[in-house]
């Protein structure tokens, strides 16, 4: 039997920012009566939604790209990349339309287009109130602003997604509050800096529930605190109103999970990379911070092989890493993006001195992270599920943000649902991951 409603193919790559986008244009279409589909076979339009911010991931968009023209012939284009139309034509002269990153009208408009918007039917339209996820129905992302003020010089994003706009207070607490109503247990606040939310705004009041509410960081906080969910903060730029999120933390209304990409720790090269903060001041905060929330868990992300980056500076980032003992830690070799302004340094570091260090690097995290894992055995933790099979349960407990960080694995155990938060005795560990038992 024919489908009726025409049908849209959809590809999403990049980072979670990227696919909260993704989410609101599918939201979008099925709102308008298309079907979404996961396969190009058939389809009347594919949309691939693009990565630019490093080299390999434009290369892994470009290929996308290249596939659906190949499979389907029929495709537009939207996300970072689009903001590079040139360099997509050069190579995809056949693509329909491209636009930019958080274009959602401007893509719905391509589509409608190509493809006439079906007639609405509300006893087929089952589109669900909260929305279009494609995240699992327990944890969501919620994107609280666009675009980005700094102009750290490995960096291209302003110029992909420009300067930041914070999102109105009220929507986004409409928006939590749906996605808790239809069954979220976590929301996972995100931004390219979530820290910064409400200054391009002057931290205006807006409403919400008819209460004024102040258009800052914290204030959100709170109120996301009353809904009743884990909420989790990523990308928190190391600002010095950070620290007024801790108290919060300690007093279990946000999740004691703080992630502050530092990016190095020497000084000299923090300001090549135009980053703030001195290594002696951040270390005198974080111990601070866990002064005051002792439970709280440390992520952050570096770049190792940065240009001008010497022997010397590497150590200063070792001994950095070894002194402030972060919980999760993320590196990434330094990588060259087009339009980026650390292209034209000096000195850049050869490829095999970059992985050098890298491996260094990991090691010594590897260990500290190993350690602090061991602290944990015989502690019960809350574990949220994400995974039930055969052979038992895989969850997360507080430190563990989704794909990013480690897991805990109930072996065994089948008498859980996803999404379900339950109560974990931890038994063993190893350098990322826990396992441990379901407690009564």
């Amino acid at each position: 039997m024919k489908n009726l409603s025409p049908t849209i193919g959809f590809v999403s790559l990049g980072c979670p920012k990227n696919l909260v986008d993704s989410e609101r244009i599918l939201t979008e279409l099925r709102t308008q009566g298309y079907q979404v589909v996961p396969s190009y076979d058939n389809a009347d339009l594919v949309i691939v939604n693009t990565c630019g911010f490093i080299d390999s991931a434009v290369q892994e968009s470009l290929e996308a790209i290249g596939e659906a023209l190949n499979e389907n012939g029929k495709v537009i284009v939207t996300g970072c990349l689009g903001a590079k139309e040139d360099q997509i034509r050069a190579l995809h002269p056949k693509v329909l339309e491209i636009s930019g990153p958080h274009s959602y009208e401007q893509v719905l408009t391509h589509v409608n287009k190509y493809v006439p918007k079906p007639e609405y039917n509300p006893f087929i339209s089952l589109i669900p109130e909260q929305g279009v996820k494609l995240t699992p129905k327990h944890y969501a992302y919620l994107k609280i602003s666009e675009g980005c003020d700094h102009r750290c010089t490995f960096c291209i994003i302003p110029s992909l997604r420009g300067d930041m706009e914070s999102r109105p207070i009220g929507g986004i607490l409409d928006e939590a509050k749906r996605l808790v109503d239809s069954g979220v247990k976590e929301l996972l606040v995100i931004a390219q800096d979530t820290s910064a939310y409400g200054k391009d705004i002057k931290n205006r009041t807006g409403f919400w529930n008819g209460m004024p509410v102040k258009s800052d960081l914290v204030t959100l906080c709170q109120q996301l605190s009353n809904l009743g969910v884990w909420v989790r903060l990523h990308y928190v730029y190391p600002y010095p109103d950070v620290d007024h999120l801790i108290p919060l933390m300690a007093e279990g209304k946000v999740l004691p999970y703080l992630d502050v990409p530092l990016q190095h720790a020497s000084p000299k090269i923090l300001k090549s990379m135009k980053r703030p903060g001195t290594i002696e001041r951040t270390l005198e905060r974080i111990q601070k911070w866990r002064e005051i929330c002792p439970e709280i868990t440390l992520r952050s992300t570096f770049i190792v092989g940065y240009p001008g980056e010497t022997e010397e500076d590497f150590q200063l980032l070792l001994d950095f890493l070894a002194k402030a003992r972060l919980d999760r830690v993320g590196c990434f070799t330094y990588s060259p993006v087009e339009g980026a302004a650390a292209n034209q340094l000096p000195d850049q570091v050869p490829e095999d001195v970059k992985q050098e260090r890298f491996h260094r690097f990991m090691q010594l995290q590897q260990q500290i992270s190993a350690e602090k894992l061991q602290e944990k055995i015989g502690k019960i933790l809350p574990v949220i599920i994400d995974e039930v099979d055969e052979e038992g349960a895989i969850g997360r407990c507080m430190a563990d943000a989704p794909d990013i960080d480690g897991a805990v694995y109930l072996n065994g155990e089948n008498k859980v649902k996803v999404g379900d938060i339950v109560q974990v005795k931890i038994e063993n560990a190893d350098e990322y991951d826990l396992w441990g038992s379901k407690i009564a």
